[in-house]
């Protein structure tokens, strides 16, 4: 079985991770914070270093380790929300909970349609 739809997932996963290296200062921009440019850049590198490994383990990892790559995916983009929800406001927290919570949900969905035509 490949997991094609949650490898893509994951790649996609590593590509943001490698954006947050290269332009950490999109997350403040995003955020509409740039009084907090220097503490927002450091968080965007911490996602990388996050990031960055789940994704690798996934692509390149075991088999046996990729439900474990999925669930640290899914725990960290809720984890995500629940941190950066409880610090923004109006459209821009909305904005958080949709990008947040909806990359968890594909990494979900991608995984269990992966593991259905099992």
């Amino acid at each position: 079985m490949s997991y094609e739809l949650t490898k893509t997932m994951q790649a996609a996963s590593a590509g943001y991770g490698l954006y947050c290296l290269a332009k950490p200062s999109h997350l403040a921009s995003a955020l509409r914070e740039p009084r907090n440019q220097r503490a927002l850049d450091r968080l965007a590198r911490t996602f990388a270093v996050r990031d960055i490994p789940i994704a690798a383990l996934a692509l390149a990892g075991p088999p046996a380790a990729l439900p474990w790559a999925v669930g640290g995916r899914v725990a960290s983009d809720v984890g995500d929300a629940l941190v950066l929800g409880a610090s923004t406001k109006g459209s821009i927290r909305t904005k958080v909970l949709a990008v947040t919570l909806g990359w968890a949900a594909l990494n979900a969905l991608a995984y269990a349609a992966d593991t259905r035509r099992r």
